[in-house]
């Protein structure tokens, strides 16, 4: 299918072929019709792509936070790499679409084949001809409202919930500061709701349509008179409510909303301006309100309701992103909001190159609604694109999933080792395409069966959110395929019983991605505790760091949260440094009336190993980022040994101190060892039943935790 795309690392913006998007439960797949280009948005990131190495650094500060920290905890080398990996990516644009539904998986059963629907969502109602979105992004258009007029619903919900933020009584006198796109539907909103409207703007062709369609007066920002026609507009009263959907450099739009607002009047900002507000001399004095606006509304940035599909309920929750898009397309049915008049341009999205180079101003043309328009084509419902046309060697692999991790620590060393890469499925086309291209794969996809189909394909990676993992392992074993998986191997028990059935009846090799124990600094302290004849002691502390609620590893219906998807890690490096089995676990959790601390990611868990070892996993997540992540201490024999965080190690052994070297956590190793198993036909380097036994130690855990009792460890493997 056809979809614009801008590469992050040079701003290039072009229209390529991607596969078209997979389906899964709580979505809605749409063949889009029309799509709107958002020209505020979208030139503010086209812009930042567009900007070099420091111009992007410059406008998001944030990030380079995020790198410098990155730095010192994994180095300059792996940090310039994944770095790299985030700048080098395909950029999905858009996120205000309408289309025809072809097929749905909403959990509620309200879309069908045929339905009319607009939808919304960066990421998601992508500029591009088919489109998979979350359910409760997705509205029902009514029957008298064209497609056209329904590309707007996402920008409609917007401007509403702006209006909703200002809570606007009938009569009352409401200013629109910013007349572009936003600013026109915020206008047609407040008068449809019975306020004297007025707007401020400094584009003359801006103001005049403005003042035709959307409010009932208009004004240049720098009219000489703008001070006297708001007083006039007011009575001498000031507004009641101003509300700001400009994009500004400066906090001009704050100044001027202090100066005409009425005492205890409210400001709401929906448009991008800096938020400099000066205490004197208006806003103390006329004891001034000030809002932000969120988005489409409430739901927004909430994974559970845009991801995960679950509704808030309509008593306490009158008005959400989906319950405000249906709002929109309400008036626009009624005729109470006028989109047509909006629309500048429009482009077949072969042309949408077009389009935005009228967005960034390289071909200046008057615009305000520029929309792309989507035509038929039979190719555009293929699965699957052909890239390159690799040999077929003694390995070659699929990937299911190929997140940020997959790339920077998976793909490179699987392409390192000369197997063949054949196929990358991912549930977005582009960022299928966007990997293939990059790793030099033969084929992308969105569809899981053009791995688990193709014969060719004999071995398979799975990198996807953990609650996935189980079931594409099922799935590739009974395909007859080798596997590796990105810990965990399962999220619940019913899965790992599935999985040993599985595993027993076609007996191929199974992976799991425990990489700590081929870090060449553990392998080291391995080694000085072999054959040492008693038990051993294992303290391994980790500062993991808060993580909140609503990140997606937190949830239990897509990450499980950190005891099954991050302590895994730690059990199995366990039983790699005693070479024993865990027969017995017990732990502990805090206590807290915090609502926003998971009490589960502090805790102590003691595990018994059956020849007597002892593990203590001491996990918390309410440290302080400048104490080193991990800290292990390994205990038997008249000995010791340390390892700081892999960055260095030491052993300590006849009252002498001998340093260890370190590099890295064992990814690289982990995944050339996997693979070297394979063409030498041997046993995978951990062995089934170790990974089964960590498996059943977090659930175990878990257990515990719920009974306060020790939890004996027992698997039929």
């Amino acid at each position: 299918m056809k979809q614009l795309i801008q590469n992050f690392k040079t701003g290039e913006l072009y229209v390529d072929e991607v596969p078209m998007p997979s389906i899964s439960e709580g979505m809605v797949l749409v063949e889009n019709q029309y799509s709107l280009i958002s020209s505020g948005t979208e030139r503010s990131t086209v812009k930042v792509a567009k900007a070099s190495l420091m111009g992007k650094a410059r406008q998001r500060p944030d990030l380079v936070a995020q790198v410098l920290a990155n730095m010192k905890k994994e180095g300059l080398t792996a940090t310039i790499d994944k770095v790299r990996t985030k700048l080098d990516t395909l950029k999905a644009m858009g996120y205000s679409t309408a289309g025809t539904v072809l097929t749905s998986l909403d959990r509620n059963g309200v879309f069908q084949a045929g339905d009319r629907v607009a939808c919304g969502g960066q990421g998601y109602a992508s500029h591009a001809e088919i489109v998979s979105v979350p359910q409760n992004l997705v509205a029902k258009i009514p029957d008298n409202v064209t497609f056209e007029e329904a590309a707007f619903t996402t920008l409609g919900a917007i401007a509403l919930q702006g209006v909703r933020q200002a809570e606007p009584k009938l009569g009352e006198k409401v200013c629109v500061i910013g007349l572009g796109l936003l600013g026109q539907l915020t206008g047609q909103l407040l008068k449809s709701n019975g306020c004297d409207v007025l707007g401020i703007d400094l584009s003359e062709r801006l103001i005049n349509l403005a003042a035709e369609i959307s409010v009932h007066k208009a004004y240049h920002r720098n009219d000489s008179n703008l001070a006297a026609a708001c007083n006039n507009f007011t009575n001498g009263r000031g507004f009641d409510s101003i509300i700001i959907t400009a994009a500004a450099p400066t906090n001009d739009p704050i100044i001027l909303s202090t100066e005409i607002c009425r005492k205890k009047g409210r400001i709401v900002v929906v448009g991008a301006v800096k938020m400099d507000v000066p205490r004197e001399p208006d806003f103390y004095r006329k004891e001034l309100e000030l809002r932000i606006s969120c988005s489409y509304g409430p739901g927004r940035y909430d994974v559970e309701y845009e991801e995960g599909g679950i509704d808030y309920p309509f008593a306490y929750v009158r008005w959400t992103e989906q319950r405000n898009m249906e709002a929109f397309l309400d008036m626009v049915s009624k005729g109470l909001i006028n989109t047509k008049s909006l629309v500048t341009h429009t482009f077949v999205v072969d042309r949408a190159e077009e389009a935005y180079e009228i967005v960034v101003g390289k071909r200046p043309e008057p615009h305000i609604g520029i929309l792309l328009k989507y035509t038929e084509d039979k190719e555009k419902f293929l699965t699957t694109k052909r890239i390159f046309s690799q040999p077929v060697k003694q390995i070659n692999v699929g990937f299911i999933g190929a997140g940020s991790f997959a790339q920077s620590y998976l793909i490179p060393n699987v392409k390192a080792f000369g197997a063949s890469l054949d196929t990358v499925v991912t549930s977005k086309g582009i960022t299928s395409k966007n990997v293939a291209q990059k790793f030099g794969f033969n084929f992308c996809s969105a569809d899981i069966k053009d791995i688990l189909g193709k014969q060719e394909i004999n071995t398979v990676f799975v990198a996807t959110p953990h609650s996935s993992h189980a079931g594409q392992v099922v799935e590739s074993l009974k395909a007859n395929k080798n596997v590796f998986v990105e810990k965990p191997l399962a999220v619940t028990q019913e899965e790992l019983e599935e999985i040993i059935q599985v595993k027993l009846a076609h007996n191929l090799p199974l992976m799991v991605g425990f990489n700590r124990r081929f870090a060449p600094v553990c392998e080291s302290v391995k080694k000085e505790f072999k054959n040492v004849g008693e038990p051993l002691v294992v303290n391994i502390r980790v500062n993991a760091g808060f993580i909140p609620k609503d990140h997606w590893t937190q949830i239990q219906a897509v990450g499980a949260g950190r005891i099954i998807g991050e302590m895994c890690h730690f059990i199995d490096l366990m039983q790699f440094f005693t070479d024993e089995e865990p027969v017995k676990v017990f732990a502990e959790c805090i206590r807290s009336t915090n609502e926003k601390l998971k009490l589960d990611d502090n805790i102590s868990i003691i595990i018994k190993f059956n020849n007597g070892s002892i593990g203590n996993l001491t996990y918390v997540a309410n440290g302080d980022k400048s104490l080193a992540k991990e800290y292990i201490e390994v205990f038997g024999a008249g000995k010791a040994a340390v390892i700081n965080d892999f960055q260095d190690g030491s052993v300590h052994s006849g009252n002498k101190r001998r340093k260890l070297k370190s590099s890295g956590k064992g990814h690289q190793q982990e995944v050339l060892a996997f693979l070297h198993s394979l063409t030498q036909g041997k046993e995978t380097p951990i062995s089934f039943r170790s990974i089964c036994l960590t498996t059943m130690t977090t659930f175990k855990v878990i257990d515990s935790l719920k009974t306060g009792l020790p939890q004996q460890i027992r698997i039929d493997v």
